[in-house]
């Protein structure tokens, strides 16, 4: 009981359409009522005021307008335009109320045919008196039945859109733990990447120092490969602490650091997938020059998951290539496929791996690019640049 009378929260624009359309209404069928009769009028336009709050209160509305009917059966009122009222408060129940209670006001609406028909029907002969009965039957089950057809398809809509709601909410939070676990992963592999500078740095202070008295320009060379080590590896520490700003304490991995991958691994990887099973053309283009080790561990991991991903998705008999431009600013990577790929991955929901793409190339200063080729199958575009620029250090 409580649960009717309370209230259901309501738009103020809803609250206005309301109170316009029991206001048309009263000025059509509820004064033509008042004008019929006195006590039968009162009574019809009693039916017409409540509908204001046919949204807020439906269950009172039905209720409060069935009795004023009643009423005006006892009194043996004859019908009048403001029974429109009935029907009203009929469907706002059916859309509105409780389910149980809308069946409820079915079975009272159909009591309500039975009885008009018994009194208002009364001297007519059984043939239209089952044909009354039969007309307002059936008006009445047609209001109420597209009442029930719009509540259905209003909860239905607002289940597809509280799932829409939450495949948002989960796909945001896969998206946000995929960038979390790439971060973590490509940290570590930086860590491994300095260690490697470090290492560098130290061997080439001991020979230094062990060659300083024996051969000064061998120190010095020695200590122009620390200067440039050092500065590299802070620029790359730089770039990394720039983006991963967390507060959670990654651990690393225990194990001896081994060795990254780089664009001189990329043979190797391409055979690793020729064995896999998918046909692969690989090919290198421009002057190749040493590249920073992140700069190749970046080119690597893009190649590696562009070729993945066309393992997974593009299909029995599909061809790839993979092409390294070196350019005289940046390396171009790109890694292409004939098969059905593009049809796979829909561009409003990219997958991880296109994140982790992105993720590394932007540490780099790069940027990728991935979709859908003209004619079928699937791109991926990385420009990396050698040098990593000042806004970005």
């Amino acid at each position: 009981m409580t649960g009717i009378l309370t209230a259901r929260p309501v738009p103020a624009r809803s609250k206005a359409f309301d109170l316009l359309l029991a206001g048309a209404l009263c000025v059509t069928f509820g004064f033509l009522s008042l004008a019929q009769a006195h006590l039968g009028g009162i009574l019809a336009f009693g039916m017409l005021v409540p509908l204001v709050w046919r949204r807020t209160h439906p269950e009172l509305v039905f209720f409060t307008v069935t009795a004023a009917g009643v009423l005006q059966w006892l009194a043996g009122v004859q019908l009048m335009p403001g029974n429109v009222g009935l029907l009203v408060g009929l469907y706002a129940m059916s859309v509105y109320g409780v389910p149980r209670l809308s069946r409820i006001a079915l079975g009272i609406g159909g009591l309500g045919v039975l009885m008009a028909t018994s009194r208002y029907y009364s001297n007519s002969d059984w043939k239209q008196q089952v044909t009354m009965m039969v007309a307002l039957g059936a008006v009445v089950f047609a209001t109420w039945a597209f009442g029930e057809r719009r509540r259905t398809r209003g909860l239905y809509v607002a289940q597809l859109e509280e799932r829409a709601t939450q495949a948002e909410r989960d796909r945001d939070r896969e998206a946000k733990l995929a960038v979390s676990n790439e971060r973590t992963r490509i940290a570590r592999e930086i860590h491994d990447v300095v260690a490697h500078g470090l290492s560098i740095m130290i061997v080439q202070a001991d020979g230094g120092l062990y060659a300083a008295d024996q051969s000064p320009e061998a120190a010095k060379k020695a200590l122009a490969t620390i200067g440039d080590t050092g500065r590299a590896s802070l620029t790359e520490m730089r770039k990394m602490l720039g983006l991963l700003k967390q507060d959670e304490q990654h651990e690393l991995d225990p194990n001896q650091p081994r060795p990254q991958p780089g664009v001189s691994s990329l043979p190797e990887l391409v055979d690793n997938v020729r064995a896999a099973g998918l046909n692969v053309d690989y090919e290198v283009t421009g002057v190749t020059r040493d590249l920073p080790a992140l700069l190749g561990l970046t080119a690597y991991r893009i190649v590696q998951e562009g070729l993945t991903n066309t393992l997974k998705h593009a299909g029995p008999g599909a061809h790839a290539s993979v092409s390294l431009d070196f350019g005289r600013e940046m390396l171009t990577v790109v890694v292409t496929d004939d098969g059905r790929g593009g049809g796979v991955a829909p561009s409003s929901d990219p997958g991880h791996g296109l994140v982790g793409m992105r993720q590394r190339a932007s540490i780099s200063g790069g940027t990728v690019s991935a979709g859908p080729k003209a004619g079928g199958g699937y791109e991926v575009i990385a420009k990396l640049p050698y040098q990593l620029s000042e806004g970005t250090q």
